[in-house]
């Protein structure tokens, strides 16, 4: 599944480069012109992530979340900064189908898991940021990158999954917002070791060949970001590229 994604600073669609709040691009004020857009070329999920909820939860653009999430015809996957149940429930009733959670699953995994249990696994996306060392070992990096953990993406899944895990998006970090292709090798792994996972994969995919690479390796959804944004492609020839690469 295609994945139109957009982030959101102050009501404003922009793109940061490698998580870098001081590396932004500014592409639009009008995130419902935007999705209304995906929508109409044929997408059946978009993701959103609030970057001033990731910053601050204070400062999370709720109203302005509800009034989108209203008027879209497609469910949205939205994340930024959820940190406590509140913010979960606050995402849900809303209107998310899904609620992505990073950073809080590294650091508190026993109180991500209950949230599991109580409002089922299907409406949660762990968000997975991986930093691939020299020795090939992948590392979850937490708090918008800034911080890496000693937990490798691997340990992780193995302790969620009898909670139900069902949905993990994952990124490699250093391919984030570079449209330098994606890594191929890491889904293909992920997903060949935990095929009960529905891997969603994010960063560094910058043309249709990149989403014809990714054919075969077992990802369930494509996450696209900078390279709608700039034109690279349409939602419309990505759904096109991934369908035909499906049915051959």
């Amino acid at each position: 599944m295609i994945i139109p994604a957009i982030d959101l600073i102050n009501g404003q669609v922009v793109r940061l480069y490698q998580g870098d709040y001081g590396q932004k691009t500014e592409y639009s004020s009008d995130p419902q012109g935007r999705f209304d857009d995906y929508v109409a070329q044929g997408a059946a999920q978009l993701h959103l992530v609030d970057l001033d909820g990731a910053k601050n939860t204070a400062a999370r653009q709720l109203p302005l979340i509800r009034e989108l999430l209203a008027h879209t015809a497609a469910p949205v996957q939205i994340g930024g900064g959820v940190r406590s149940e509140q913010d979960l429930v606050d995402l849900l009733d809303a209107g998310a189908n899904r609620v992505v959670v990073g950073s809080t699953a590294v650091k508190s995994p026993a109180m991500v898991m209950g949230w599991m249990e109580k409002y089922g696994a299907e409406r949660i996306v762990l968000a997975l940021d991986v930093n691939i060392g020299p020795d090939g070992v992948r590392r979850i990096a937490v708090a918008g990158w800034q911080e890496q953990s000693d937990t490798t993406i691997e340990s992780l899944i193995e302790a969620f999954l009898p909670a139900g895990l069902k949905h993990v998006l994952c990124t490699d970090i250093s391919r984030d917002g570079t449209l330098a292709g994606t890594n191929v090798e890491l889904y293909r792994d992920l997903c060949a070791r935990f095929p009960q996972v529905a891997f969603q994969a994010s960063g560094g995919i910058g043309s249709l060949a990149d989403i014809e690479a990714l054919k075969g390796s077992g990802v369930g959804g494509i996450i696209l970001g900078r390279a709608l944004l700039e034109g690279k492609f349409t939602v419309a020839e990505a759904i096109a590229c991934w369908a035909s690469q499906e049915v051959r």
